[in-house]
């Protein structure tokens, strides 16, 4: 396809997805089916603006390399020790039992044995993208349900690599199964083991120098270098682009500078995660569906009833309460974009007849249509059943996933590191970001909670547990950056404490103005402090000058406006009055 021909399916794409998801945004739907929509339209089986264009089809597989870095990048050490029975207790049983009974009933409805087990896989996953997109809007990511919906969710997303596997070994016609999947398990762990090998000597140090330079730019190159180029290196090596993504997103989770390229990487994800799914609606055909609408109903009402019933029971099994294993099972009884790439995958490889891939398809995407129904549904049932039982209000009891009732520091300098120690001898936890590559190496050779962070983006704040915080320390000693970060807290976080250190009083009264619940002037403390010690040393007693500093305190440092608003001054010669 020549440059003009790729210009024209760009601009198509772009204008489609400018008019029709906001129509979908507007009406409280989820983004994901306005792509598929602005899919259908313009394809082949629509308006046919587009015919095919492999162009859109090999950008829109980097959406799922993003998706899967960003996948990586939660799936740390510490989450996967506060989550680690729901990932591999929960998550393992609902995968594996819903895939054996799609499988089986695909198999009994006549469909091969391959076609059967890459159905089973594909329905048993579901939305990633949608339903935590529908938690953060809700505000109910961090509630109890929301992070065991999370933990299934992550174990979703790490069977799509062996499931890949299983497509790749299933289209090459081994006659021993069992050895060409072990031999591809083989690789996939000599890759895994080579690639976390290398990156944990590598990356850290070439993100301790790029950060160094604080240049945005380059730190976003950095990240976009190490996620494509990982995944190329896997590629050459006959692995899935997918599995090195996730691999260089695991590498990086387990580093300060984890919010920072999770933050900058978010925008590529989006776009092209958005290219994807209007490569997936390109795909389904209206006229074949409506043709036969008989089955694709019957799919949509069978996924539904049997994967949330399964997931339900589990929960139960796992010691939920009944309206929170209610609502996780309603959540995640649709399919998912996982299943998309399952399905269009083994289509290409002629492992799905384009019919059966078809009614995938769109009982797949009725699924996501029905879920901000379901997920009411399931809301209202655990209302009513907490209120039945006198229980507490749905989703107060929350998993520690290490950022609960903290204190999140902004700034790990001097003040911030002092404020750390004395909260860390209180018993306190804190998390504390900074931009300074070599006092947050250092400062994390001891132990300290610190990551590379710009704390004036939401998302950077979001992400280091603000929501779930305590309260907030801000030590920057740049007063347009300190404002900053102060209205962002503000007005993300409207209930949370922020605490702010202010250079002269006048910039406390406008950090306060911003939102800051106490502003303390650093130059005003630095003069009481001194003032009490020239006291002390001159024998007046230590009440006496711990009495004589609260009161100069009080009231905002109200008796000591007038001589910081006046100083006064004295001609040239002339002696103050003694």
């Amino acid at each position: 396809m020549n440059a003009s021909g790729i210009l024209y399916d760009v601009l198509i794409f772009l204008v489609a997805a400018v008019v029709i998801v906001p129509v979908f945004k507007r009406a409280r739907m989820s983004p994901v089916l306005g792509y598929l929509a602005a899919g259908m339209l313009v394809g082949p089986h629509g308006l046919a603006l587009i015919r095919q264009s492999e162009s859109a089809q090999t950008l829109a597989e980097f959406g799922v390399v993003f998706l899967l870095f960003m996948v990586g990048l939660e799936f740390s050490v510490g989450r996967l020790r506060s989550l680690g029975r729901y990932v591999f207790g929960l998550g393992a049983l609902q995968v594996s039992i819903t895939a054996c009974l799609f499988g089986s009933a695909a198999f009994l409805l006549g469909l091969p044995a391959e076609a059967a087990l890459i159905i089973g896989g594909g329905l048993a996953l579901s939305s990633t993208a949608f339903v935590l997109q529908l938690l953060i809007e809700r505000g109910e990511r961090a509630t109890s349900f929301g992070n065991i919906s999370f933990a299934i969710l992550l174990f979703q997303d790490l069977a799509i690599v062996p499931l890949l596997m299983l497509v790749t070994v299933l289209a090459t016609g081994e006659s021993s199964f069992a050895m060409s999947m072990g031999f591809a398990l083989l690789k996939a762990v000599a890759a895994l083991v080579v690639v976390m090998g290398l990156g944990r000597l590598i990356l850290r140090p070439v993100y301790r120098i790029i950060a160094e330079t604080r240049s945005a730019e380059l730190f976003v190159a950095t990240t976009l270098l190490v996620v494509l180029g990982t995944g190329w290196a896997m590629s050459l090596v006959g692995i899935s682009m997918v599995l090195g993504a996730f691999l260089s997103g695991l590498i990086l989770s387990e580093t300060e500078y984890r919010h920072q390229v999770e933050t900058d990487i978010r925008p590529f994800r989006g776009i092209f995660l958005g290219l994807f799914f209007m490569t997936v609606g390109m795909s389904i055909d209206l006229n074949f569906i409506f043709g036969d609408w008989f089955r694709v109903l019957a799919l949509v009402v069978g996924l539904i009833a049997i994967k949330g019933l399964v997931t339900t029971i589990l929960c139960r099994g796992f010691g939920l309460r009944l309206g929170e294993a209610v609502r996780v099972g309603l959540l995640l009884s649709q399919g998912g974009e996982f299943g998309f790439i399952l399905f269009l995958t083994a289509n290409s490889l002629g492992l799905l007849s384009i019919e059966t891939t078809q009614i995938l398809l769109a009982g797949v995407t009725l699924t996501m249509v029905a879920t901000p129904v379901l997920a009411y549904i399931g809301a209202r049932f655990s209302a009513y059943q907490n209120r039945r039982d006198n229980a507490a209000v749905a989703g107060s009891d929350q998993i520690d996933e290490g950022l609960h009732d903290h204190i999140l520091i902004a700034g790990f300098g001097r003040v911030g590191q002092t404020v750390a120690k004395i909260l860390a001898a209180g018993g306190i936890s804190y998390v504390a970001l900074d931009l300074e590559a070599g006092r947050i190496s250092a400062c994390r050779t001891k132990g300290m909670p610190v990551f590379y962070g710009n704390a004036s983006h939401i998302e950077i704040l979001r992400a280091a547990g603000a929501g779930q915080a305590r309260g907030a320390v801000v030590t920057i000693d740049q007063p347009a950056t300190a404002d900053r970060i102060v209205a962002a807290l503000r007005v993300s976080f409207p209930e949370l404490p922020v605490f702010a250190r202010a250079r002269d009083l006048p910039h406390g009264r406008r950090l306060e103005a911003e939102g800051a619940t106490q502003a303390v002037p650093e130059t005003l403390e630095a003069s009481l402090q001194l003032g009490a010690i020239t006291m002390t040393s001159l024998g007046t007693s230590s009440d006496e000058v711990l009495g004589i500093i609260e009161d100069l305190r009080e009231d905002d440092y109200n008796a000591l406006r007038d001589i910081i608003s006046h100083p006064p001054s004295f001609s040239q010669g002339s002696r103050p009055a003694k």
